[in-house]
This record gives C-alpha cells, sequence and structure tokens, in this order.
C-alpha cells in the first residue's frame, strides 16, 4: 500500500497515558465440537484516552463480536480486556423509547448514571443543545426523522459521560447527506468530550474521513489484519481526494483479504 495519502503532518497527538482500551490475545469461541465458530482469534489491539478507531472487514469478520465483548455483553473464550473507564454502546438503530420524549430518553439514561431527579431535566436540555437539537425536547421518536433520532442517542451516551464510546454501525440507516451531517456532529461532540471510540462501519470512506486509526479485519476468523494510521488533517471531507484514495488503497487491501479467504 503506498502512503501518498497519509504523508501529512498530523493534525492532532495523544498524550502519554494507559490506553482507555487494551485487549490483549482476545479469541472468541461459539459452540462446541461440530459446531464450533471462531469469530475471533488472538486479536490485539490498544485504544488510546480520546482516540477514534474505526474497524473495517467483511461480513462476518467478528466486528460486533469484538464490540460485544468490550462493553461486558459477552466474555471472552481466551485473553483479556481492560477498559480504563466507563462504556457507553451507540447501536444502528437509536433504540429510543418511543412512548418518551427526547428529553425523557435522556433523562432516564441521567438517571441510570445517578443524577438526581433535580437536576436531570436542565441536564437532558444541555445534552440536546450540544447535539443541536434545543427545541426539540418535547418531540417524540415518531416526530423525528433518522438523523434526529442519533442525536438523541448521542446525547443519551453523552448523559453517561463515558471515556469508552462503541458505535456498532450507527449511520447505516441514513441517507448519504444526514450522515454526513452526523460525521460533523459526531466529530465535533468527540473533539469537545474527548471520549475515545471504537466506531464499526462497512463504509470504507465514512472509516477514513473519522479515524485517527482503522483497523481493517481479516476474515473467520477475525484478527487485526492491518492498523492504518490516518495523518489526513482535521476537518477532512469524504468526498475529498485525500479521503478517496486512502479509501481505495485500504478497499483494495480488503478485497485481497477476502479473495484470500474465499480461496
Amino acid at each position: 500500500m503506498t502512503n501518498s495519502a497519509t504523508e501529512v503532518v498530523r493534525a492532532r497527538e495523544f498524550r502519554a497515558a494507559p490506553p482507555a482500551l487494551s485487549i490483549s490475545g482476545v479469541t472468541k469461541v461459539f459452540g462446541q465440537r461440530d459446531t464450533r465458530t471462531v469469530a475471533l482469534q488472538e486479536v490485539n489491539l490498544d485504544v488510546a484516552p480520546g482516540e477514534f478507531v474505526t474497524v473495517v472487514g467483511a461480513s462476518g469478520c467478528g466486528k460486533s463480536t469484538l464490540l460485544n465483548l468490550v462493553a461486558r455483553l459477552d466474555q471472552p473464550t481466551e485473553g483479556k480486556l481492560d477498559v480504563n473507564g466507563q462504556v457507553a454502546f451507540m447501536f444502528q438503530e437509536a433504540t429510543l423509547l418511543p412512548w418518551l420524549t427526547a428529553r425523557r430518553n435522556i433523562e432516564l439514561a441521567l438517571r441510570l448514571h445517578g443524577v438526581p431527579r433535580s437536576e436531570r431535566s436542565g441536564r437532558a436540555e444541555e445534552l440536546l443543545e450540544t447535539v443541536r437539537l434545543g427545541g426539540m425536547a418535547d418531540k417524540r421518536p415518531h416526530e423525528l426523522s433518522g438523523g434526529m433520532r442519533q442525536r438523541v442517542a448521542l446525547a443519551r451516551v453523552l448523559a453517561q459521560e463515558a471515556q469508552v464510546v462503541l458505535m456498532d454501525e450507527p449511520l447505516g440507516a441514513l441517507d448519504a447527506m444526514t450522515r454526513d451531517h452526523m460525521h460533523d456532529e459526531i466529530e465535533r461532540v468527540w473533539e469537545k468530550h474527548q471520549f475515545c471510540v471504537l466506531f464499526v462501519t462497512h463504509n470504507m470512506r465514512e472509516a477514513v474521513r473519522l479515524a485517527d486509526r482503522v483497523i481493517l479485519m481479516s476474515s473467520s476468523p477475525g484478527r487485526v489484519k492491518l492498523d492504518q494510521r490516518i495523518t489526513i488533517p482535521r476537518p477532512r471531507r469524504i468526498d475529498s481526494a485525500e479521503v478517496a484514495e486512502l479509501a481505495s488503497e485500504l478497499t483494495e487491501a480488503l478485497r485481497e483479504e477476502v479473495a484470500a479467504h474465499v480461496a
């Protein structure tokens, strides 16, 4: 792979500190004997505090399984995961409670985070302002567009004050224009709050547009095939020549990996 798209002075550096997330020799096996499937094998990955890492790979390479392990929704068969701080999860669907308003959905997250009742409403309003949904507090999910619902989901993540945020294709169901706006919103909120992000996507341009590093996973079992640092200065545009060039190079690497697996 050429480095023509990445030979740029890096706009931001990460402080020397223990990793926010450390994954060491993690293997995950489902089933036993004849039904045994190795979803992940000896995955090693460190994510620094405040770092934005995107994970790409073919379907079935264990991307979502990896997020589930980090979130403690499942346990690794082998290996170790260390998370320095609280974890919040943002899914492909906003998963808002449909009978609650935007404010109440966020207040529920604040309640679970231990915020006193007297402070919840005001804090929810502040978070809606943060994601540029001021004035929408009393709208229920069905009254909001898909992008707005995902902004409420992002505000709910912020309500948890997490140091590690997991995003499992959170923009996959949105149209291209809304998706582009959400890239800007996620980046703006991330830069302000400085949590680290592990973001799963199938869209290579999206991966390059958002990331400090792109992790390319091998297929079945999932391993870290490539760890590509992105040094294109921010702010980036998804349709810029630099993003398109590097995304093309990484897509070719993914094609080669898929072809080798099929062969």
